[in-house]
């Protein structure tokens, strides 16, 4: 448990301050929301990670989703010093990559053809293109708190109203772009409806997170995914699922496969790289013969599908072939997912605890999550000292109260255990004092 101070991680801090920009290399890893000192990670294993000053945690971040089967997994590691010795890239075909399409379309039947990219957000905003292509039109509709990459036509909040077209979340981002795409609330069927039936003839596709997981972990209300599927085919514009999250997390086949909703395309990542920089999207193969070489929409990437990626990715999709792996995850998440909130309930804590298989959030909340308003509800600074406490003693949580903790296949009862157990002290402690 990690009883120690962060010296030497607050040293490291002010050091990376000096060369990178706000001593991060992605903003939330900063703690802002939170406070305190990042613990700058030395090195970890299985469901532990090691700080620069010593302290061990049991870790529910997992690099934000990808280490399924924990940090160091030994067949992943193994796939990757093996490709390695053979070169890191040669920005070149190899049959690494066609092995790794194959099992990703083995598991999303939705998906004919594929194109590999370097990250989610990369992925994203080529789908999106590739979807204004097709479709010959140019709006874009997402929903209010999913997170699809930093691509400027998708760092968009909602307008004024239900139906009125977004404006930039961030400086850089032209207004004008911003104007084509409509950020709608998730989970409102009939807000869609309304948009597709006034605008839907220059919608060129919907995107959405099929479980959102970056407002925290929200599920889908029952009906809200066939819904999309039905109206996006009534009015012809495409339906895109951002499954960089969900993909091979929450099922084989992602969302999905547990909804039963088949998208026009899908994005990938997290997972299909086990640990290393990797996003795919790909979906109909009438659509996707509109890439170039085949067709006029242009996409590349000069590291795309490289070597050690595709190796750690076909390792990891390998292991999770085994017909135990997701029930056994079931069970883990659930088992902390009740902990936590029986803890909460003990200790006369109102919280709402929202899961889907191995994710899930703990909103400082007693209202129900269903969209990004309700989670705004959440207290923060509650969250914030619930997290403070959960580090100290020595358990990993995201920096933010509208993240997702993750269980991996590592997770052993007694990681489990102690995380309930902390968390029931803290519990205690936040009841017996106001936020």
């Amino acid at each position: 448990m990690a009883k120690g101070k962060l010296k030497k991680s607050q040293a490291a801090f002010d050091r990376a301050k000096k060369s990178i920009a706000g001593g991060v290399n992605s903003p939330v890893r900063a703690f802002r929301a939170v406070g305190g000192t990042p613990p700058f990670i030395a090195k970890a294993r299985g469901s532990h990670l090691t700080d620069i000053d010593g302290n061990d945690y049991i870790d529910f971040v997992a690099s934000w989703g990808p280490l399924i089967l924990g940090h160091a997994h030994p067949a992943v590691v193994e796939a990757i010093e093996r490709a390695a010795r053979d070169g890191s890239t040669f920005g070149a075909p190899t049959t690494r990559e066609t092995a790794l399409a194959e099992e990703i379309k083995d598991a999303f039947p939705s998906i004919d053809l594929l194109r590999m990219t370097s990250s989610g957000t990369e992925a994203v905003m080529s789908a999106v293109r590739l979807a204004r292509a097709f479709t010959g039109r140019t709006r874009l509709v997402k929903f209010d708190g999913c997170y699809h990459g930093h691509s400027d036509s998708l760092l968009v909040k909602a307008g004024s109203g239900a139906t009125t077209f977004g404006h930039p979340s961030s400086p850089g981002v032209p207004p004008a772009l911003a104007r084509n795409t409509l950020s709608l609330r998730y989970n409102d069927a009939n807000a869609v409806a309304d948009v597709l039936k006034r605008h839907g003839d220059d919608v060129a596709a919907v995107i959405v997170e099929p479980v959102a997981g970056n407002m925290g972990v929200v599920p889908p209300a029952d009906g809200f995914l066939q819904a999309l599927r039905r109206l996006t085919r009534k009015c012809g514009a495409l339906l895109i699922f951002d499954e960089v999250i969900t993909g091979f997390r929450i099922a084989r086949g992602g969302a999905q496969q547990r909804f039963g909703v088949s998208p026009d395309l899908t994005v990938l990542g997290k997972i299909i790289g086990g640990g290393l920089p990797v996003g795919c999207f790909g979906g109909r193969k009438d659509v996707m013969e509109k890439l170039s070489p085949l067709g006029p929409v242009y996409q590349a990437g000069t590291l795309s599908g490289n070597p050690l990626a595709m190796a750690a990715g076909l390792a990891t999709l390998k292991e999770l072939r085994n017909p135990g792996v997701y029930p056994r995850l079931e069970t883990k998440s659930r088992l902390l997912a009740d902990g936590l909130a029986g803890e909460a309930k003990r200790s006369g804590l109102a919280v709402t605890s929202n899961r889907v298989g191995s994710m899930m959030t703990l909103f400082f909340t007693p209202h129900r999550v269903a969209n990004y308003d309700d989670a705004l509800r959440s207290d923060t600074v509650r969250f914030a000292r619930f997290h403070a406490g959960m580090l100290a003693r020595g358990v990993y949580l995201a920096p933010s109260q509208f993240e997702a903790a993750f269980v991996s296949t590592a997770h052993a009862a007694a990681d489990l255990r102690a995380a309930v157990r902390a968390a029931g002290e803290i519990f205690a402690e936040l009841a017996e004092s106001p936020s």
